[in-house]
């Protein structure tokens, strides 16, 4: 029975690339001389941190137009994660690199697919979303209706079986 799943996976590479980029620019910036601006990541937390709220807006800037060159969606970014005050002047914010669906999105694209009409089924495991059906137009059809309904999160579809 024809299938694919629904994911939602950043390319960690291109995000530590370009995280890299943005430390290498902050580096070179003049307004950015002597400064404590920088990025670091750690497995899929990104931590800016610089000397107050506007140097923070300009590197995450920064950030997201790095992340843009290299095919990132921004969307990958949980960014809820309030400025928060260090000692002194001093500034950090803490980004999140989503992946994996959650299970609130998950029961959306399961709804979504089932009002359709169309004859596929999805089932949630863990993080990915199977949908399976009869035939290869109806799933192309439900990835054409994912892709439009759900915006808030960048999903990609893997494992198209035949």
């Amino acid at each position: 029975m024809p299938s694919f799943d629904t994911v939602l996976e950043p390319n960690l590479v291109e995000v530590r690339n370009a995280v890299d980029q943005t430390a290498k620019e902050i580096g070179t910036r003049f307004d950015f001389k002597g400064s404590s601006a920088r990025v670091e990541l750690k497995d899929k937390e990104l931590t800016v941190w610089a000397d107050s709220d506007f140097q923070i807006g300009q590197v995450l800037d920064i950030l997201i137009a790095k992340l843009s060159k290299r095919s990132v969606d921004i969307r990958f970014l949980d960014r809820s994660a309030k400025v928060e005050k260090i000692g002194g002047d001093k500034v950090k914010q803490l980004l999140t690199v989503k992946s994996g669906i959650d299970t609130e999105t998950a029961k959306k694209i399961q709804t979504l697919i089932k009002q359709s009409k169309v004859k596929v089924q999805a089932a949630i495991q863990g993080d990915t979303v199977r949908v399976t059906g009869a035939k290869r137009d109806d799933l192309q059809q439900a990835m054409a209706m994912i892709r439009k309904e759900i915006e808030q999160a960048p999903v990609t579809f893997t494992n198209f079986r035949d």
